[in-house]
């Protein structure tokens, strides 16, 4: 199945599979995908999924959509085609290529938290993943401590995890060869860890780190 990587400054910020015949991109909310900056225009460009194939078209933006560098008003796509709008860049994979992103966790109005499809399930009682019975070897994760899925465990086992509420804070946590580090993504609030504000340079996580994004606290368990 199709999809597209999104992505700003190397970052993976969310993967989108092409399940519709018609996708729409652009900042306002009820787009299939919603990218919150200024330089994206409301509705900005559709993906048209015909049989095999996907054909992208701009939709009269006011900054213009990119292809390879080339701008573009309708454009049959190939794959690893690289979408540039703005700073974003957005890769085509016409395969079905296991990819190596996690799905951006989502937390709702009220706290709770759920992940973009495919669902991750929350914890049974009593099988809840905590430090302690997480054996030797075992993944890192982030635990969520605050709102209606406290306590909830998050495993970090993708190259990129993303977290948070679009258009409110939205994060991304890198797996890297010497350990993991956080961005802030996108969002009219701040990310920030141990109580201080984060740019869109990646920083380093500790064991115990302690990040809040969208009213949520969470907190980095190195496995």
């Amino acid at each position: 199945m199709p999809k597209m990587i999104v992505s700003i400054d190397g970052v993976v910020i969310k993967e989108v599979q092409l399940t519709k015949d018609r996708t729409s991109l652009g900042r306002r909310p009820y787009n299939d995908i919603v990218i919150d900056n200024l330089a994206v225009s409301g509705e900005h460009a559709v993906l048209l999924l015909e049989g095999s194939q996907v054909y992208l078209e701009d939709l009269n933006s006011t900054n213009g959509t990119y292809v390879n560098g080339k701008a573009v008003k309708k454009q049959l796509l190939q794959n690893n085609d690289t979408i540039e709008i703005g700073k974003y860049k957005i890769r085509y994979q016409g395969d079905a290529v296991g990819g190596g992103f996690e799905k951006t966790m989502v937390f709702r109005p009220g706290g709770t938290a759920a992940a973009a499809a495919p669902q991750m399930a929350a914890p049974q009682a009593g099988t809840e993943h905590h430090a302690e019975a997480h054996a030797p070897g075992a993944p890192s994760f982030i635990r969520v401590l605050t709102g209606a899925a406290a306590g909830r465990d998050v495993p970090l086992v993708k190259v990129v995890t993303t977290i948070g509420k679009p258009g409110v804070a939205v994060a991304a946590i890198t797996k890297r060869q010497q350990g993991y580090v956080v961005a802030h993504v996108s969002g009219v609030e701040s990310t920030k860890l141990n109580g201080a504000p984060l740019g869109q340079d990646p920083v380093p996580l500790q064991n115990g780190d302690h990040l809040e994004l969208a009213g949520i606290q969470l907190q980095f368990k190195q496995g």
